[in-house]
């Protein structure tokens, strides 16, 4: 659980309905200047916030809440769960989340490989697609409302590894709230992710028995060769789910890993599988054939850990607000706005699982996330910005 006495309560409130009709906090107020804001994102993406070392979390947390204390007029909660920092805002009571992570794929030291820079309107530096853009674009379109009374804003530590300490804290607030919107990056083109599918992850474990390959490998059990035997059951899994539930299911052997030395018989071999799934029944479906799965060689053993990680984030989560979006866009003359459906998840999925309408991807246009080439046009981040706060007026 949180350090932090106050974390919110489980007990969840009525959702009340989004309001579309024009609310006085709904005209849109000054455009966010982009100096201010290159200034702040140059200042997040050189404090560097690697998932794993989570110190350098700590201090990107310290960053993020002197960002939002200043654009957002109010000092956050810190909230710190096995080591790992999320920061959080409530103005109010919520009616609407706005949701995102501090932290990045990049490991400690990568600005000397990956240094900060904005070149001919691209910016470039570790996390500053995914998602550090976003953070900075959502302070400012909030900053620029007459008031914040109903959002609640979470900034969490630990979105790139699996939510593991912040899922509970996303999923009680969501369940509180009539929309989310959340600050991933947007897919190409700036379109908005309106269906993501969900994740299952699986490590899957072979116990056999050692013996020397030379003299006598008849007394071993080779885990290595039984676990060849498993990869081939594991593409029959994704057959048999599409079969069953429709396409879109992918069963994708990652990490693998077998034996000592080159003269013994493995006796243990590792394998990691990631599960991306476009509805709940597929998920079920995959959770019931890999924890079916036997070993070909009745010497061996199996031991499959892990299970569904995020739940998938239904076109239906979104509909609405998508179309809420698109016409806001318009009002605003950024012309028209895309929509599409990716792979990736992200902690979208858990709030759309929670019941909330949820609208993903509202971040930086750019590409690159996880790449050498991340990378954000920064022509886009003051009418990002501007849209978001549109969406929040229209909502609440």
């Amino acid at each position: 659980m949180p350090h932090d006495d106050e974390s919110p309560s489980a007990k969840p409130e009525p959702r009340p309905e989004p309001r579309p009709q024009a609310q006085p906090d709904h005209q849109p107020g000054p455009v966010p200047s982009l100096d201010a804001m290159l200034a702040d994102l140059e200042e997040l993406v050189t404090c560097e916030s690697y998932s794993a070392d989570h110190a350098a979390v700590g201090r990107s947390a310290q960053v993020v809440a002197a960002q939002g204390r200043r654009l957002l007029g109010a000092s956050p909660r810190t909230l710190v769960t096995e080591g790992i920092t999320h920061v959080l805002w409530t103005f109010g009571t919520p009616r609407i989340l706005l949701l995102g992570h501090h932290d990045t794929v990049w490991p400690t030291g990568s600005l000397a490989t990956h240094p900060w820079s904005v070149e001919q309107g691209v910016a470039r530096g570790p996390g500053v697609f995914d998602m550090k853009a976003g953070l900075v674009q959502m302070f400012h379109g909030l900053a620029s409302l007459p008031s914040l009374d109903g959002l609640c804003v979470l900034v969490t530590g630990d979105e790139e590894t699996g939510s593991d300490t912040s899922r509970g804290l996303i999923e009680d607030l969501a369940r509180r709230c009539a929309a989310t919107f959340v600050l991933e990056p947007s897919a190409p083109g700036g379109a908005l992710k309106t269906s993501r599918k969900g994740v299952s992850l699986y490590d899957i474990t072979v116990h056999g028995r050692a013996a020397h390959s030379g003299l006598e490998p008849e007394k071993g059990v080779n885990a290595a060769t039984e676990l060849a035997h498993q990869l081939l059951a594991l593409q029959g899994v994704a057959e048999a789910v599409t079969a069953s539930t429709g396409p879109g299911t992918t069963v994708t052997p990652t990490v693998l890993r077998a034996g000592t030395t080159s003269n013994t018989v493995p006796a243990r071999a590792e394998l990691s599988v990631d599960v991306r799934v476009p509805t709940a029944a597929a998920q079920e479906a995959v959770d019931r054939l890999v924890k079916g799965l036997e070993p070909q060689n009745p010497a061996a053993r199996l031991q499959i850990d892990g299970g569904p990680n995020r739940p998938p984030l239904a076109a239906d989560a979104s509909r609405k607000l998508f179309a809420l979006a698109a016409e806001e866009a318009v009002w605003l003359g950024l012309g028209p706005l895309a929509q599409t459906a990716v792979g990736g998840a992200s902690d979208g999925n858990y709030t759309a699982g929670a019941g909330c309408p949820t609208l993903d991807g509202l971040g930086a246009v750019g590409d690159g996330a996880h790449a050498d080439h991340e990378h954000v046009l920064t022509a886009t981040m003051p009418d990002r910005a501007r849209l978001l706060a549109r969406l929040v007026g229209a909502v609440r």
